[in-house]
């Protein structure tokens, strides 16, 4: 059974960033982040990571195929 792939989010629509708060803490301190990570199946993950992917380097689905491109070449008659 194949499962769907996900639709790509539309222009606009990544979670917004809450900018009112702020938080400061330790970066050399132990973190509960890579215990999250594990605790989500690979599917979540790699869906985080194209999230994270698409906001970084912009998703536009109207550029996201190659540009097609036709020639003619006119040969001599033989």
């Amino acid at each position: 059974m194949e499962k769907e792939q996900p639709e790509a989010p539309a222009l606009g629509a990544f979670p917004r960033v809450d900018r009112s708060t702020v938080t400061v803490g330790n970066v050399s301190g132990e973190s509960d982040e890579k215990a999250f990570w594990l605790s989500k199946t690979p599917l979540d993950r790699l869906e985080a990571v194209e999230l994270l992917r698409q906001i970084a380097f912009g998703y536009d689905p109207t550029t996201t195929r190659l540009q097609r491109v036709l020639e003619t070449a006119e040969f001599p008659p033989r």
